[in-house]
């Protein structure tokens, strides 16, 4: 009985390397056809729960929008002021000009490029960030326009509590 059990052992063995290494082939090739090459487009979504405004009036046409989460880049924001656009980097407190034709429609998204370039930089002065409950409120000063832009945006939904 010995001599059955053993040959039988090795063969389990085997088989369970080969479920592991088939899983392991299995989950490779879906995180690498999952991964695409976006060569440094940002798809932006519109962010309906955030607000923009302009010396505490809401300008007649206001639109927010924030990269695909997937992207990994929370810092940047793009708004839409009248028509104007802007983008913002939060993080290193800069305001850039984008011009529409940067902008490609996807139906309610927009891809683009590079948007934050030093050509594109739109002067401005006295940043302040502060925590307002749902929102990180940003106020700055564009210093073309003369006025303090205010704008909200949505902390991010933490779903942790429902895991």
């Amino acid at each position: 009985m010995n001599m059955l059990s053993v040959p039988r052992l090795e063969s389990r063995c085997s088989n369970r390397r080969r479920a592991a290494a088939a899983i392991l082939i299995f989950l490779f090739a879906i995180g690498s056809a999952g991964a695409k090459d976006d060569n440094g487009r940002i798809h932006w979504k519109p962010n309906d729960r955030g607000q923009v405004k302009l010396d505490d009036k809401q300008p007649l046409k206001t639109a927010m929008y924030q990269p695909d989460k997937s992207q990994k880049k929370p810092n940047l924001v793009l708004i839409l002021l009248g028509h104007r656009w802007l983008a913002l980097d939060l993080k290193a407190r800069l305001v850039y000009q984008v011009l529409p034709s940067d902008l490609q429609p996807q139906g309610s998204d927009f891809e683009s490029g590079d948007l934050f370039t030093s050509d594109r930089l739109v002067s401005s002065k006295g940043w302040t960030s502060r925590d307002v409950g749902p929102a990180e409120l940003i106020k700055v000063t564009l210093q073309d326009y003369g006025r303090e832009l205010q704008v909200f945006v949505p902390h991010p939904s933490d779903l942790r509590a429902f895991y």
